[in-house]
């Protein structure tokens, strides 16, 4: 049998289980979607008994067939959700769905009490985002549901709760809990104090790295307790070289992350959507974030559909130097899209796309701009004595060619790379409880490092 580490990956429209071997190579793959169902207040959330049984059914099933000897189990899921566990240790609510709207009353008076909310949100890195600071849904629970949170013994993150299923044990670590929860006090790393006010415990973090053994089908296996999919999509990086490196994570959002950067969160830096949260080696990561996928999509659908063009025609497009040049002259460098901020609606209706001569020339002034605002979302993350000088970008936006070197011209001083590394946050996963699977250090991971040269628009 082939020695194998087991991941569930399970994100909000798709879970997985996958299989690594010792080369970190995926030797088997499953993929599931589940309808949603309701929960008791009719709002959208997960079927959390089909994503159980699913789970202990199909890891069963790959032990009974006899073709990979699982040597470690783990988790890596989305955040910002929290599971109620009663005396008896059974889920007692629905896993409520972060995008759930917060009543205005269950905060009335609340951030006053800890030196308002601008001071709360960069204190514990969070801005103030609702249900999606997970902590404030106990704090929902308790306002809005007192019954049901009267019967509450434990409180656990999802990637735990997942990991309680096969375990049985009560823990919390910190890349969940550092994650925009406003529960932990960067100033101090340790809980806020709200929690203890509001009588709401959570057990004491432990590392990433802790594993239980468990019987499964007659094999002990030891089990991971889980960690956040961010904070494991960096694991890779970090593991796989040893220089200071800023990932740009690139899809719908695009997500800058440094690992390196030990400045406190300002007041300015959170207005601007930054934040921060924590690595598995329980270290500070300042994210900040774009929606640039969505942005990119909205206007070059604009474009294709004002030159007539099909609506994938930037996939083909090669990067014109000149074509670039013209553009930086005419506009005297100064950007032609946004130029007022991002609208609402993201679509920018008030340059007149008559302007531009080609669907091209539109799109090479899109990229443009749209590397400037990415840009000034980087530099959030960038602390004054910067030291990372390599910058990764990986996901949808590292194939397109255009938008790399841009980043590569606008930022001389830097080594610009794209990274190609599939399943990042599974690996992320499975190299956290490696030492217990295989009692020995994982190999550097393979990042697929490819280096863009700037444009020369001198």
């Amino acid at each position: 049998m082939e020695n194998v580490i087991a991941i569930f990956d399970i994100g909000k429209t798709n879970k997985k289980i996958l299989l690594f071997d010792q080369s970190l190579n995926v030797v088997f793959q499953e993929e599931q979607r589940f309808d949603e169902i309701t929960d008791d207040d009719g709002f959208s959330c997960d079927d959390i008994l089909k994503v159980e049984d699913w789970m202990v059914n199909s890891l069963q099933k790959i032990i009974e067939e006899g073709q990979f000897e699982v040597k470690a189990l783990n988790f890596a899921t989305y955040g910002a959700s929290l599971v109620y566990l009663d005396k008896d240790g059974k889920r007692i609510t629905p896993v409520y769905n972060y995008l759930k709207p917060m009543p205005e009353d269950v905060l009335e008076n609340f951030y006053e009490k800890f030196g308002g909310v601008e001071e709360f949100s960069r204190n514990t890195a969070s801005p103030a985002l609702g249900m999606l600071n997970s902590g404030l849904q106990a704090l929902w629970l308790k306002r809005k549901k007192p019954e049901t949170f009267a019967k509450v013994k434990q409180i656990l993150h999802f990637p735990q709760y997942l990991s309680y299923c096969f375990t049985g044990k009560v823990t919390s670590e910190y890349t969940s809990i550092g994650c925009h929860t406003a529960m932990w006090n960067f100033d101090n790393m340790t809980y806020h104090p709200w929690l203890a006010h509001e009588q709401i415990q959570l057990p004491q973090p432990i590392s990433n790295g802790t594993v239980f053994p468990v019987k499964i089908k007659n094999r002990i296996i030891p089990v991971g307790i889980g960690v956040h999919d961010s904070s494991s999509s960096l694991v890779p990086y970090l593991s796989g070289n040893s220089e200071q490196f800023i990932l740009i994570s690139t899809g719908t959002w695009c997500i800058f992350m440094n690992p390196f950067n030990e400045e406190p969160l300002t007041a300015d830096q959170l207005k601007k959507d930054s934040l921060c949260y924590l690595s598995v080696q329980q270290k500070q990561v300042k994210s900040s974030r774009l929606f640039l996928g969505h942005i990119h999509e909205v206007n070059a659908a604009r474009i294709a559909e004002h030159f007539s063009v099909n609506p994938d025609f930037f996939k083909q497009l090669q990067p014109n130097e000149a074509m670039l040049k013209s553009l930086i002259k005419k506009n005297e460098s100064k950007p032609a899209f946004f130029s007022n901020g991002i609208p609402e609606e993201f679509i920018d209706k008030t340059i007149s796309l008559s302007e531009f001569i080609s669907a091209d020339e539109a799109y090479h002034q899109l990229m443009l701009d749209l590397t400037r605002l990415s840009l000034e979302a980087l530099k959030l993350v960038i602390p004054k004595n910067n030291s990372a000088k390599a910058i990764y970008i990986s996901g949808g936006f590292a194939r397109n060619t255009l938008f790399v070197r841009l980043l590569a011209t606008l930022l001389p001083g830097n080594k610009i790379y794209t990274s190609e590394v599939d399943n990042a946050t599974a690996i992320g996963a499975a190299l956290t409880v490696w030492n217990s699977a295989f009692g020995s250090s994982a190999t550097a991971t393979n990042l697929g490092l490819k280096e863009y040269k700037p444009f020369d628009l001198g």
